[in-house]
């Protein structure tokens, strides 16, 4: 989750682009048919960040935005803001667990629905330089037969060279770099993100789960998870972490104290400060801002 404020939140960023799109269904709407070239009806958003877990002790998974429109199709639709190699087998594994998700035991396979995961890449995720890339199952000896398993795999990068794609498509991934952009859909989207940033209730959730997240690296932290490291990486790696996770922790406290969403009592209990160390380094804080 990182250090950022609230405010500071992008549209790539995980938090606000789950937000955005699980409440705008029509912001939703208009990207997916500008991502995929196709016209939609309507779309319903399922769920925000549904979780998928098939059983007790089998990976779960949280996909960012899981809708689904009125031709029973499903689009799993995630952010990816740093390159991973294990991108192709992540679009895998979800698109395994989509399936399982919708249909149950003793089902006809013919209740699987028409399914797209999609990944929108600020880095290009295979290196070809190409905008999109569309991948569905087809035959090796014969590549226009297409299996018709009725599965897509989409993979979005904001970082291409190719001239492979429409104006409107070229704004929204400038969109995604810079944070700029003319088109009516990304000033839309702006307009979006702008509108989200003053939304309190969103905000001390943001807050709240960056607040769990610093907790939860402390705890992870004191149980030793710099073991096996080599000791120089580790104590060199060690020391800039903790000095900006505390410090990220420090102002999140700062922020929820602020907007009197915790007391100053429930905050530097958290810390190692006393009270009075606290609030000094709190207002320093405030004087800087």
């Amino acid at each position: 989750m990182g250090n950022k404020r609230y405010e500071e939140l992008t549209f790539t960023d995980d938090f606000m682009f789950c937000k955005i799109l699980s409440n705008n269904e029509d912001l939703c709407k208009e990207l997916l048919e500008l991502i995929l070239g196709i016209r939609i009806r309507k779309i319903v958003i399922v769920n925000k960040q549904q979780e998928i877990s098939i059983t007790a002790d089998a990976k779960s998974v949280r996909l960012d935005v899981y809708v689904e429109d009125d031709d029973n199709l499903v689009y799993d639709i995630e952010m990816e803001t740093s390159k991973t190699k294990n991108l192709p087998k992540r679009s895998r594994y979800y698109q395994g667990m989509i399936d399982l998700n919708i249909i149950e035991r003793g089902d006809k396979y013919d209740k699987l629905k028409k399914s797209f995961v999609i990944f929108i890449c600020l880095k290009d995720p295979f290196d070809r330089g190409l905008h999109i890339y569309t991948f569905q199952n087809s035959c090796k000896e014969a590549p226009d037969l297409l299996l018709g398993d009725e599965t897509t795999k989409v993979f979005i990068n904001a970082d291409g060279t190719a001239d492979d794609i429409s104006k409107d498509m070229s704004e929204f991934l400038r969109y995604l770099r810079e944070g700029i952009g003319n088109s009516s859909f990304v000033k839309k989207l702006d307009h979006a993100v702008k509108k989200a940033r003053d939304h309190v209730e969103w905000r001390t959730e943001y807050m709240s789960l960056q607040l769990k997240f610093y907790d939860i690296w402390d705890e992870a932290r004191d149980a030793g998870w710099e073991e096996g490291k080599e000791a120089g990486m580790k104590a060199g790696m060690e020391a800039g972490m903790e000095a900006g996770m505390v410090t990220g922790k420090l102002y999140q406290l700062f922020e929820l104290v602020h907007d009197n969403i915790i007391t100053t009592e429930d905050a530097y209990i958290r810390t190692k400060l006393t009270k009075e160390e606290f609030l000094s380094q709190m207002n320093e804080y405030y004087s800087k801002k």
